[in-house]
This record gives structure tokens, C-alpha cells and sequence, in this order.
């Protein structure tokens, strides 16, 4: 079947209208390739075989796992991908998943029904909401590592200066999102207190400190015991938000199949 948007609604609502359309046709499994020509088919029985065998309900491509995979991506792509790499995991809970913005994946029919196509994100970013909201919801994902197929002439359409901080932005909403619906709503945990905690000490410290450089450039006021003081708060609510990194990857072990 060929569905066709007559009017660009971004890259995630043609993912949406796809997911929609295997649900309604009883799909067990729906698969998702991009269509640049970079995924090779000859992987897809690697991306089915877990979902069949139940070991996991997602599982996404990994272009980075070593350099004979991420062979001929453009360095600019690797760093930017490594960086949105570390975010998600922040924000989603996988810790363990790489390259989170492949369009090379598979995801089961149960999640596809508790994950609600027409709530995904519309445009770039989409892969990132996915797994922010599959963890929530205590699904298991896992990578396939594959070799991805680049082009000298490729070129991407996207636009790099507001899509990082649209997608910070999208992370951040996603990550509240996810550590209400699975720490406070579904599961209590005090790892939320302590992503909280961590949070705003890091931001009191922050502002203590720039007031200290302030008095001490403009007034001469004494710098050394309130830089001492927001140095402090700051350690602190690293060691915050660091306890809740760790037991967050602690709930990831403890994800399987329902």
C-alpha cells in the first residue's frame, strides 16, 4: 500500500501514518527503513529475530559501534551524533543504546498499541520520543549493529541550527515526562527526588557563583568563602543528579518481557 502526505507534515507523521496503517492491518512486527538508500536489507532478520523470540519490543540500528560500521559517515555527523547519543540516553533511560537517531528499526505490535502512533513527535526528533516514551512504559529496546551506506552527494535536510535546540527542548519535556509517568505514576522511586534535587542545588550554586564574581568585581566584597559556598552546592548536586543517573541504569537491568 502506498500512502502519500499531500502536504509536508514532517518525517515523524509519515512514521506515525506507517505505524497507523500496520496496526490497522494486524501487524505483529512493523519494520522502519529511511528511505536515503543508507539501510541495507540484508540486516533485517537481525532487527526481527529478538522482537520473535521475545528478548525485546524495539530494537534499533547501531551505526557506531565500531569503525568498520560507521565507515564513510562525515566526522561533523559522528560528533553530532555522539552528542545527541549522550542526551538520549539521559532523557530516555537506555543507557545502554547507541545512535538513537537511526531510521533503521523494529518494534512489536504491544508497544506499538501502549505507545499511541498519533502522539509521536512529527519531525526530526521522533526517534528520540520513541524511546523516551517506550522506557517509560518499561519496554525493552535494544541495538543491531549494521553498516550504513553513504553517499558523496548525499545531503541531509536538515537544519542544524535550531534542530539541536528544538530537540533539547523535546528531551528535556520528554525526560519530566518519563520520570513522572515511571517513577511517580507507575512505580515510585526516589531517583526522581534526586534528579530534582541535583537540579536545582546545580542551579543555586550557579547563581551564587556569578553573584560572587559580581560583588568581588564591582563592590571588592570578599570572594573566597562565597565562591567556596556555590563550589560546594555545586559538588553536591552533581553527586545528586550522578546517584540518580546510577539507579536509573539500575531500572534498565530490570526491564524484560511482560
Amino acid at each position: 500500500m502506498h500512502i502519500r502526505h499531500e502536504i509536508n507534515q514532517g518525517v515523524g507523521a509519515s512514521i506515525t501514518s506507517g505505524y497507523h496503517e500496520a496496526l490497522k492491518e494486524g501487524m505483529d512486527i512493523a519494520m522502519m527503513m529511511a528511505g536515503n538508500n543508507q539501510m541495507d536489507p540484508v540486516y533485517l532478520p537481525r532487527f526481527l529475530d529478538p522482537i520473535i523470540n521475545r528478548q525485546a519490543d524495539y530494537a534499533v540500528g547501531n551505526r557506531l559501534h565500531g569503525t568498520e560500521y560507521r565507515r564513510g559517515m562525515p566526522p561533523w555527523r559522528f560528533f553530532g551524533n555522539a552528542l545527541l547519543t549522550l542526551l538520549t540516553k539521559i532523557a530516555s533511560g537506555y543507557w545502554q543504546l547507541m545512535d538513537p537517531q537511526n531510521g533503521y528499526t523494529a518494534i512489536s505490535r504491544r508497544a506499538l498499541e501502549r505507545l499511541a502512533p498519533s502522539k509521536i513527535y512529527p519531525r526530526y526528533g521522533y526517534c528520540n520520543d520513541i524511546l523516551i516514551k517506550l522506557n517509560a512504559y518499561g519496554f525493552k529496546a535494544l541495538n543491531i549493529n549494521h553498516q550504513a551506506r553513504y553517499h558523496s552527494d548525499e545531503k541531509s535536510g536538515i537544519k542544524y541550527h535550531t534542530y539541536f535546540f528544538r530537540l533539547s527542548r523535546l528531551l528535556f519535556k520528554d525526560f519530566l515526562c518519563r520520570l513522572k509517568e515511571k517513577y511517580v505514576i507507575l512505580n515510585f522511586h526516589p531517583l526522581g527526588f534526586f534528579y530534582l534535587f541535583g537540579g536545582v542545588i546545580i542551579i543555586i550554586s550557579t547563581f551564587l557563583g556569578v553573584y560572587s564574581l559580581y560583588l568581588t568585581l564591582f563592590e571588592d566584597a570578599d570572594f573566597f568563602v562565597r565562591a567556596a559556598l556555590s563550589l560546594l552546592l555545586f559538588f553536591m548536586g552533581s553527586m545528586f543528579l550522578l546517584f540518580a543517573m546510577l539507579f536509573d541504569m539500575e531500572q534498565e537491568r530490570n526491564i524484560g518481557w511482560l
